[in-house]
């Protein structure tokens, strides 16, 4: 009898963590919707709104285009491709978005900033940090193709800079890459850091939640490989930024990829800021980085 109810409050008990694993996983997959509530009207910006499918074709996306009247004649311009972070929307408060979009425009080059799926006024309602936004951006990058034929670099923050990365590897038409706060490789880092994100004790969670996932979503997180799309990027040129305080994203992260190939990647590395937070502390810096990445495309 006492051998039955122990292994009754077993059972009972792996449900329970089961359960519990299977929520979070849920909810880490489908995070709720941040709005849109900032304008570019706001940083003096004038926008062209505009919509585009996935690659995939399965959402439609919102966006904005900015063209630069600074922009060369006679000569290919350039459009920068920005891609927010996990659970965020285009304006990526923490910098914000549209201060950055702004000293951009006013140096010569057109931006897009767009809301991947299951963000802010995007379709969809699944996220999977990495591995069906990938198809987003590439949408977003054919759009650039039809509409404005020019150069094309892609900037993006936490997960929109591993985004850029998978998105670069199989577009060559992209000239260039910046990265802000990347993860290299999502199944490692999930194993490494995923209690960040679901509040819950590494143990016995962590290897619940990594187990349930791919079953409950139908996405394998170890498809989501930037540290390979790197050497598939090369010799293309990538900044990547990073700081050294990120307490969600470990800055060896940036570091690791920037290894892969230091003879033509550059990596900026800052103090004291916080996840995806240099732009907040160095505004002016964070700005020269770009613009003078973007100079040499």
């Amino acid at each position: 009898m006492i051998w039955y109810v122990i292994g009754a409050l077993i059972a009972t008990i792996g449900l329970i963590l089961v359960g519990i694993s299977t929520y979070v996983g849920w909810q880490l997959t489908h995070p709720k919707r941040k709005i849109v509530d900032e304008f570019p009207e706001q940083y003096g910006l004038q926008k062209q709104d505009i919509t585009f499918p996935s690659q995939s074709q399965d959402v439609a996306l919102d966006g904005w285009f900015f063209k630069s009247s600074s922009a060369p004649q006679g000569e290919l311009a350039t459009t920068v491709i920005m891609s927010h972070g996990y659970a965020g929307t285009r304006l990526e408060k923490g910098l914000p978005a549209l201060a950055l979009a702004k000293a951009i425009v006013d140096d010569g080059y057109h931006v897009l900033m767009f809301d991947f799926r299951n963000s802010g006024n995007s379709e969809g309602s699944l996220t999977t940090v990495g591995y069906l936004e990938k198809q987003d951006l590439l949408g977003a990058i054919q759009w650039v193709q039809e509409h404005v034929p020019s150069k094309i670099c892609l900037l993006g923050f936490s997960m929109g800079g591993s985004t850029s990365l998978l998105a670069a590897a199989e577009e060559s038409s992209v000239a260039g890459v910046i990265t802000d706060s990347a993860f290299s490789q999502l199944s490692p880092y999930l194993r490494d850091n995923l209690p960040v994100w679901s509040k819950l004790p590494r143990f016995p969670f962590t290897p619940l939640i990594l187990g349930i996932l791919p079953r409950l979503i139908g996405i394998n997180p170890r498809h989501v490989d930037a540290l390979a799309a790197v050497d598939q990027i090369y010799p293309r040129p990538i900044l990547f930024i990073h700081s050294k305080d990120d307490d969600a994203i470990p800055w060896s992260n940036s570091e690791g990829m920037w290894r892969r190939h230091p003879d033509v990647f550059e990596l900026w590395l800052t103090q004291k800021a916080g996840h995806v937070g240099s732009y907040h502390m160095q505004p002016e810096a964070y700005n020269q980085r770009v613009l003078s990445f973007l100079s040499k495309l």
